[in-house]
């Protein structure tokens, strides 16, 4: 007989080589190999590499019934491919015809490949959580926010729970509290009780944090009230050159990784950033209301017999300071004058500010002095020129005011370069008061021309800084508000209170401008009142109010 006869193996019918080279074959072959037959799914040949990959599969048994429940899914779904995982290997298997009898499945380990592809969606899941936490800690410079922000993002993303601690103030530390599912609690701890969780006090002293495998988590403090945990990490949040504090997580289950630790540092330097910028806000914040509250316009007080109303409007309503400024000094002893003072100091913001309060310093110490109001301006020009600050000069006009006789007022006024006030009498009439001088700290030959001017009952002088009349707006948006447009406004103001007639100017300009000022804008209103029979003390016969003089005249006019 010639040729090669047919083996049997199982039941396998081979023709040609013999099984053991069909085995070797396949054993030399890099994949897992499972032959399986086609009618009834037996596992005929398990080649050595998937025996290596899968140790419980064994030829001669259904296929159905290995190890791998990817594979019985398969084979009951008549999938071509399955996914499984076996002694923590990721398995894939794809099926492949071999003839009409018989066919193949080929697994493959995908192990690394799964591994891979975790890390890549961690790093994502990472650079998200980051990303989201710099966005929103970003988004306020509010203390209190950017602590509640922390906790918040440190419980969804690291933690089951999260406290941050501030660094002590007066012996005492402040916390914030944050536990999944809860609402945010804060309290504060005496400085002396923060040692009593594993390395607190040294990272907020600046020191590294130490591991979190060693801190025991069963010995933190009651007033942590965390309750039971199973893991607890303390790590610093740096702030600019000191820690802005410490944050606490910790896990109910499980512990903190070497790659969770490093996470939560790199989420915690960007939280102590934040926080450590807020924290400056806030210092320069309440700074800036301290030195606002010495420079803002003072509250007048009023003389008695005399009508003084104020009204200031910084360019820049954040700051709510400038350069425009009013003040009024109350007499030094009996008998004394009012001083009272307003200006325009060149430019606007902070640095016209700290130049206001050095001038209106040296106004009231100069009225101390009892120093007339031309000496004033003199001495102040002086000092400023002395004081060595090129392009800063003043606008000002300063004023002594007295009672005088039948309820008239006097006003000595100078003025430096400032628009000269303006006189509404009881007829309506604007007259401008003729003073003149030279502007204040520019020259050193100042020349100042005062003048006295008397205020009748119902009579009123108004000071006010260029920002008024230069106040640009209207219908084209860019004309100047103008001396004109406020002689007419204060003639229209005839017989009104001190304190209406300047709300009316203001709002006026207000309208001018259509709400929006570029220029610092101050007014200072001296007004002698009018004079009824129950406020006579001088035996004096009582003034006519504007309202009666108007009727006697219609009268005359009649006769």
């Amino acid at each position: 007989m010639t040729g090669h006869s047919p083996v049997v193996t199982g039941d396998v019918r081979t023709t040609g080589p013999a099984p053991a080279l069909l085995r070797a074959a396949l054993d030399a072959a890099d994949e897992a190999v499972l032959l399986c037959g086609a009618a009834d799914d037996t596992i005929l040949l398990v080649n050595t590499a998937a025996a290596t990959l899968v140790p419980g599969l064994i030829a001669g048994g259904a296929a159905g019934d290995a190890p791998l429940s990817g594979l019985a899914g398969a084979l009951a779904t008549g999938a071509e491919t399955f996914t499984d995982e076996y002694a923590g290997r990721h398995l894939a298997g794809k099926r492949r015809a071999l003839g009409a009898e018989h066919y193949g499945w080929y697994l493959r380990d995908r192990t690394d490949e799964v591994h891979r592809a975790a890390a890549l969606d961690a790093e994502r899941a990472r650079s998200t959580f980051l990303a989201e936490a710099g966005r929103r800690l970003s988004a306020s410079l509010h203390l209190g926010r950017c602590l509640r922000t922390t906790a918040e993002l440190a419980v969804a993303n690291l933690a089951d729970a999260a406290v941050v601690i501030s660094p002590p103030t007066r012996r005492r530390s402040t916390w914030l509290r944050l536990i999944g599912g809860e609402q945010i609690e804060e309290g504060s701890i005496p400085e002396s009780r923060l040692s009593e969780v594993a390395g607190l006090a040294e990272v907020l002293s600046g020191f590294p944090p130490i591991p979190s495998r060693w801190i025991d988590a069963a010995q933190a403090p009651a007033w942590l009230g965390l309750g039971e945990i199973g893991a607890l990490l303390v790590t610093p949040l740096p702030g600019n050159a000191e820690p802005a504090g410490a944050l606490i997580l910790a896990r109910r289950e499980g512990e903190f990784s070497a790659e969770d630790e490093i996470l939560a540092r790199i989420f915690a330097a960007r939280a102590g950033s934040a926080i450590s910028a807020a924290g400056l806000y806030r210092e320069q914040v309440d700074t800036a209301a301290i030195l606002q509250a010495d420079l803002l316009p003072p509250d007048l007080t009023q003389p008695d017999g005399i009508e003084l109303v104020g009204s200031y409007q910084a360019a820049r309503d954040a700051l709510r300071i400038g350069g425009d400024f009013y003040d009024v000094f109350a007499p030094t002893h009996a008998g004394g004058d009012t001083t009272i003072a307003l200006g325009d100091v060149c430019g606007t913001g902070p640095e016209a500010a700290v130049l206001t309060g050095k001038v209106r310093q040296t106004l009231r110490a100069l009225h101390l002095v009892d120093s007339p109001p031309a000496d004033m301006l003199r001495v102040l020009n002086q000092a400023l020129l002395e004081a060595g600050r090129q392009h800063r000069f003043v606008t000002l006009v300063v004023g002594a005011l007295r009672r005088a006789e039948h309820g008239r007022v006097r006003l000595t006024l100078a003025t430096g370069g400032h628009p000269a006030p303006l006189v509404l009498r009881t007829d309506g009439l604007v007259e401008e008061a003729a003073v003149s001088g030279t502007l204040i700290g520019a020259v050193a030959d100042t020349v100042v021309r005062p003048a006295e001017i008397e205020l009748a009952p119902g009579e009123l002088c108004l000071l006010f800084s260029d920002g008024l009349t230069e106040a640009r707006g209207g219908p084209t948006g860019a004309e100047q508000y103008g001396e004109a447009r406020l002689r007419s406004a204060l003639a229209g103001c005839q017989g009104m209170p001190a304190t209406a007639t300047v709300e009316r100017i203001r709002q006026l300009v207000s309208d001018w401008v259509h709400g929006g000022v570029r220029d610092d804008i101050a007014m200072l209103a001296v007004r002698a009142p009018v004079r009824t029979a129950l406020s006579l003390r001088d035996g004096g016969a009582p003034s006519q109010s504007p309202f009666a003089i108007h009727q006697a005249r219609r009268v005359r006019q009649r006769s």
